[in-house]
């Protein structure tokens, strides 16, 4: 008997199981045969919303729109709620769709889109009023940070949904910081993150960003630029001479400071001695003229501000000045002979003069050199001219005056003086014809 019973009550849980399965695909191939459809909307206070209940191989049924608190808002294309922010935008067989303005937050909830079948058929369409946050507030614990120093930035987003998120930016560095979410009246918002970070010399006048991200903005933001306070930085540039240093020389040195505030004092010294007495400072500069072994040392540029005191140092090594070795020269005897005329003479002497002049460019140590050439181009310019006195003596020596008379013509044959003259041909009467010649 029990056997039996076992069996008739397995019997009954099968046809029981058959037929909720037959209702279960029964219902399914009704809902397959004519699809409803509705789709979520997110939509900003104040705008509109569009919502749209769409059916698919629809067989006449009636499509109705519930609200929230389910009150019919259209019935076909007829509107039994009184709230005129409710248009259709379209209605046929296969849709019905229509918009709501001036969206608020009492308008948030679940709509239902409704088919008239057997059994009837409900879609959902949910919509979320997204309320936009207010302008962000950023603030710093202080206007003025001192390098090395830690600092706190705050950011505040009010009054938004859903809650904004917030994130930070230094430069093109992004940094993270932690955030605190309120809930406030009306399901609304306020997020406010801190950052804390160790400032540099490198943050001064740059901008940290407060970002807001929003479904209802985008990229929503304000921006702090920090005032960083910091230490001189010092540098030291030598002006002349560049290269090495030698006894005789003079050197300048520029101390370049950078601080913020200002430096109010920079300050030359001499470790471990005093600075030359002779040497003068002249605001950031030094200057030390006629170098000698005896200032080798460090010397330290000291600068200060109200942060604090820093200094950079120059090693200064003067070397053994530059000695000038005489170069070993080559004399060029050139012999001119005495019939070359003074003119040639001086033209062959000018490219000497200017070779000379040309190797005097040479520097310091060719000098003595060009003095020895110049010399002995005057030396053969002297000797050039004696010859040409000599040449010119001899010339006048040839071609002395010659005088001629007939005065005494025939005074050879005459035993005196008197014999001569009374003997002379012609006598007195013919002085008129006495010529005299001289070349």
């Amino acid at each position: 008997m029990k056997q039996v019973s076992n069996m008739a009550n397995t019997s009954n849980g099968s046809l029981a199981t058959l037929l909720i399965l037959f209702t279960i695909s029964a219902a399914i191939h009704t809902v397959q045969s004519q699809n409803l459809i509705a789709d979520n909307i997110s939509v900003v206070e104040g705008e509109t919303a569009t919502i749209s209940c769409r059916v698919k191989n629809n067989d006449d049924s009636v499509i109705q729109l519930l609200n929230p608190n389910r009150q019919t808002i259209y019935f076909k294309d007829v509107r039994p709620l009184k709230d005129a922010r409710f248009q259709l935008v379209n209605f046929s067989d296969n849709e019905l769709r229509v918009s709501l303005s001036n969206v608020s937050l009492s308008d948030e909830g679940r709509y239902v889109c409704q088919l008239y079948t057997d059994p009837p058929q409900e879609a959902y369409a949910d919509i979320t009023v997204l309320v936009p946050p207010g302008n962000p507030i950023i603030e710093s614990r202080e206007d003025i940070v001192r390098e090395g120093n830690e600092t706190e930035i705050t950011c505040t987003s009010m009054g938004s949904k859903p809650a904004a998120t917030i994130k930070w930016m230094k430069g093109d560095k992004e940094l993270q910081g932690k955030s605190k979410v309120e809930a406030t009246y009306d399901r609304m918002f306020t997020v406010t993150s801190w950052l804390r970070f160790t400032v540099t010399r490198e943050d001064d006048e740059v901008p940290v960003v407060c970002i807001v991200d929003h479904p209802a903005v985008k990229d929503f933001q304000a921006q702090k630029y920090l005032e960083v306070q910091y230490k001189p930085e010092v540098t030291i540039k030598v002006e002349f001479p560049q290269g090495l240093i030698r006894e005789g020389e003079s050197l300048e040195l520029t101390c370049q400071v950078k601080g913020k505030p200002e430096p109010h004092q920079v300050n030359w010294v001499r470790v471990d001695d005093d600075v030359p007495s002779h040497a003068v400072i002249t605001g950031s500069d030094l200057y030390i003229e006629n170098l000698n072994k005896s200032y080798n040392g460090t010397y330290r540029c000291v600068a200060s501000n109200s942060v604090g005191e820093t200094y950079a140092d120059y090693i200064l090594y003067v070397r053994d000045a530059l000695t000038t070795t005489p170069k070993p020269t080559t004399t060029t005897t050139t012999t001119i002979s005495t019939t070359t005329s003074p003119p040639d003479i001086i033209q062959d002497a000018a490219p000497s003069t200017e070779a000379a002049a040309h190797d005097s460019q040479a520097g310091p140590e060719a000098q003595r050199l060009d003095h020895a050439v110049i010399g002995g181009v005057v030396a053969v310019v002297v000797f050039a001219m004696l010859c040409l006195l000599i040449v010119l003596g001899r010339y006048f020596a040839r071609h002395k005056g010659t005088y001629f008379t007939h005065e005494a013509k025939g005074a050879d044959d005459a035993a005196d003086a008197d014999t001569a003259i009374i003997n002379a041909e012609g006598g007195h009467n013919n002085s008129d014809e006495k010529k005299e010649y001289y070349i």
